[in-house]
């Protein structure tokens, strides 16, 4: 029979103006001395700062209750683990916290407020995270609202064995505005979870080679981005394999739905992506394989140039991508953030050309792009994928270029009026030269039954294959 522990029997007020911390704590703390159970907010809203977890202790935040993180960094710890990018160390602090505990989760229908306001973009010192758990084991987050954090909404660091059941994620307030992040996560289900944000609403990552990410199955979930839907890898030092995405809605998402990118010289394989469907997707789908170290957004453990590592063993199938009329305008993320727009579209795969991607498979593919593109509109030809190790204008111990940096950008000059491109150390353009495939660099490719169809007239093709083995190229255009 499981044990209760009201917060207000040790001196919680949720009133929504006092600091419930040292009560909150104080119930989790003797929850945990006696041999777990359950800790209880009901009945109001409490405010606080940093909350430790503990094993045996399911926080319950029920229907009556919300709990809602304090608007003073002050009331945030220092201990708390850290975020593990480049220069983001602005988001080091959490909300609620937990190292090496196991058997322990938080559930209910009640609401969890990461205060964003009170952190805004611009201006603050530190914005916490809502949920951090490092080396952890047996976790369940079920039923609970987690609504605007003030960076991630949840980071799940070299745990195992995670449930996360009917949560509803809103973090669209703020940059980083992720909703569910994995980084050396194994045996991990997600199921039936509705997320919208500002950045990835879902993440799955491999920050060390010690703790690779595995067996991981996502369910029936619900995903509106103003950036991407689900991202495997980017941070790539280790492996991912062996995950699932199956029965999956993508709604308005103004980036990638589905991105898988091997870019630290770890190994991406055995990814399986079925029976899902995207209205209104920028890019259903882009898989990169190469290799990147920048001042910002890499892993802190990435210490020098990666050699490129491999992707391989990667299936699609059963996706159904629909654009509208929405899809003509160019989307932005707090007004000056160009996220989507036309020229953008199409599903993109690449790689270096000595360093392919191998066994990927498109298969029962149906998908209405928006089109309506002009040649005029993008530069000429596409970029290739470099090898930066190969180069001999890059430094490999600072993995800094000699040569002036740029991005990946289709601009159109003033003076004559065309597009010109531009090039960045992270591959990434911003234009497709395709409406819906453009494959490059693939070493057995499949294609089957692959229909394509667009809602304007589009000067550009529909699809292009450069560089792959095709084992088979079965695509229909449906105009």
């Amino acid at each position: 029979m499981e044990t209760f522990y009201s917060v207000k029997d040790f001196g919680a007020a949720g009133d929504g103006k006092s600091l419930d911390t040292e009560a909150i704590q104080a119930a989790i703390d003797r929850c945990s001395r006696e041999s777990g159970g359950c800790v209880l907010l009901e009945k109001g809203e409490f405010v606080s700062g940093t909350l430790y977890m503990k094993s045996g202790v399911y926080l319950i935040v029920t229907a009556s209750a919300k709990l809602t993180a304090s608007g003073s960094i002050a009331a945030y710890g220092t201990d708390t683990h850290y975020n593990r990018y480049v220069n983001e160390h602005d988001m080091d602090r959490c909300f609620i916290y937990a190292e090496e505990a196991e058997n322990f989760g938080i559930m209910g229908e009640g609401t969890i407020d990461g205060n964003a306001e009170c952190f805004p973009n611009e201006g603050s010192i530190y914005r916490p995270m809502m949920i951090r758990f490092l080396r952890c084991r047996n976790v369940k987050l079920k039923g609970i609202k987690l609504h605007q954090a003030a960076a991630w909404t949840t980071a799940f660091l070299d745990s195992e064995n995670i449930w996360v059941e009917d949560l509803e994620i809103c973090n669209d307030k703020r940059y980083n505005g992720d909703g569910l992040d994995f980084d050396g996560c194994r045996n991990v289900f997600v199921a039936r979870c509705r997320i919208s944000g500002t950045d990835d609403n879902l993440c799955l990552q491999a920050g060390s080679r010690e703790y690779p990410v595995e067996n991981v199955h996502i369910s029936d979930c619900h995903f509106t981005s103003i950036c991407a839907g689900i991202r495997i890898g980017l941070k790539s030092i280790g492996d991912i394999r062996n995950v699932t995405v199956s029965g999956c809605t993508f709604q308005n998402v103004w980036r990638e739905g589905i991105k898988i990118e091997c870019t630290e010289g770890g190994n991406i394989s055995d990814i399986c992506i079925q029976g899902n469907t995207m209205h209104n997707v920028s890019r259903p789908v882009f898989i990169l394989l190469n290799n990147r170290m920048e001042e910002i957004g890499s892993s802190v453990e990435l210490k020098e140039m990666p050699e490129i590592g491999t992707l391989k063993r990667v299936t699609i199938s059963g996706l159904i991508a629909r654009d509208d009329e929405e899809m003509e305008k160019i989307h932005y993320r707090f007004q000056d953030d160009v996220m989507g727009r036309p020229e953008f579209g199409g599903i993109r795969v690449d790689a270096n050309k000595d360093h392919p991607i191998e066994n990927l498979v498109f298969q029962n593919i149906d998908y209405t792009a928006i089109g309506g593109v002009r040649l005029a509109d993008i530069p000429e030809g596409y970029p290739e994928v470099p090898d930066y190790m190969a180069k001999n204008d890059t430094d490999h111990s600072t993995g800094q270029r000699t040569e002036n940096k740029t991005d990946y950008t289709a601009e159109k000059k003033p003076d004559t009026g065309k597009t010109e491109a531009a090039v960045s150390e992270n591959y990434y353009p911003d234009w497709s030269r395709t409406t819906h495939l453009d494959i490059r660099n693939v070493k057995n490719l499949i294609l089957a039954q692959v229909m394509v169809s667009t809602v304007h007239e589009d000067e550009r093709p529909k699809y292009l294959v450069e560089g792959c083995k095709c084992l088979k190229e079965e695509i229909y255009d449906l105009d």
